[in-house]
């Protein structure tokens, strides 16, 4: 291992309370050490993601090996190289989707997860990026293959994937419509460049959009899954990522054949590092893809806040708020 020599044995790390499940900090939490492949990051920020509070909750555990530390996307400075990484070097800044570990002073990340920090963004809200780009483009590029002149339905459009979601269908020339619960989520998303605004407190997204979807990228799951197919377009395909709607649905299938339509549940958490369908060749993808348009410009972080370490828990509730638009961000270091 290629090792800075000021690497600490302890760093600080946001942990969950067995107990209350409140979040605390600790100052005595191991420093993780690269194994070959990976990288020691030092963080400065991390990325809150609604599947840390269903980890919180026990509803999401990390896969086996993982940190119960929480957080999947961080930005930083490369601290150490494990054996068999080539093209890093210490120094290096850089963003990583990760499956866990991002809450703290130090994170592993596979060599093959790294992203560079796109141009004209600061190293600290470059941890804006990775968990949503490689969600969206997988989700709604890879796997639905939304192109130009179809129409994305966009359940969420204010939160951190929705508003990331928006800039990139609209680079690639598509349509897009949204759901939100608030004006104020309403009229961002239209700075965004959502075509068609929703809100599903006072609107039924079914009836408004019935039979034009062709792909739509979903969070609630068993909630809108009526309505998700009658949205759909002939061929249409419903992306779900989410289960904030509950998990067991009623699916009408005389509707789906009749559409010729697709139910998908995707998610990258869980996937491989490597090989087919990997989180290696989703990065891989968007490096190569999505990150032109990032570095232009043309797709950019939506930051609703950046909080010191200690304001962890706050920082969770604020994604359930009607005010938090886009992404909420963790500074690994500030001392608050």
């Amino acid at each position: 291992m290629n090792a800075a020599t000021d690497v600490p044995e302890a760093m600080r790390a946001v942990v969950v309370d067995d107990a209350s499940a409140d979040l605390r900090v600790v100052d005595d939490f191991p420093t993780p050490r690269p194994a070959p492949g990976e990288v020691l990051v030092k963080v400065a920020a991390a990325g809150i993601n609604r599947a840390d509070l269903m980890q919180r909750q026990g509803l999401y555990p990390p896969p086996p090996g993982i940190t119960d530390v929480m957080g999947m996307e961080i930005s930083g400075t490369i601290a150490a190289v494990g054996e068999g990484v080539a093209g890093y070097d210490i120094g290096d800044q850089v963003c990583a989707l990760i499956a866990g570990g991002g809450y703290a002073e130090y994170a592993v990340v596979p060599a093959t997860q790294l992203l560079p920090v796109p141009e004209g963004v600061s190293l600290v809200d470059a941890a804006a990026l990775p968990e949503v780009a490689v969600t969206v483009w997988s989700t709604i590029v890879m796997d639905a293959g939304l192109t130009a002149g179809e129409t994305l339905l966009i359940h969420g459009g204010g939160s951190g994937i929705g508003t990331h979601a928006i800039q990139v269908a609209k680079a690639l020339g598509a349509k897009v419509a949204v759901t939100v619960g608030s004006e104020l989520k309403a009229e961002r998303c239209r700075q965004l460049g959502a075509d068609i605004v929703i809100n599903y407190r006072e609107q039924d997204f079914a009836a408004e959009l019935a039979d034009q979807a062709d792909v739509i990228l979903d969070i609630m799951a068993a909630q809108y899954l009526p309505g998700n197919v009658a949205a759909l377009a002939t061929g249409g395909r419903l992306v779900i990522i989410g289960m904030q709607g509950g998990l067991v649905g009623e699916l009408n299938i005389a509707t789906l054949i009749a559409k010729r339509a697709r139910v998908i549940g995707l998610n990258v958490r869980n996937r491989p590092i490597a090989g087919p369908g990997s989180k290696a060749e989703i990065v891989a993808a968007v490096a190569k893809d999505e990150w032109p348009l990032v570095n232009a410009g043309t797709v950019a972080p939506i930051i609703s806040a950046r909080l010191p370490i200690g304001d962890a828990a706050r920082g969770q509730e604020m994604l359930n708020s009607a005010d938090s638009i886009g992404k909420v961000l963790l500074l690994l270091d500030d001392k608050g």
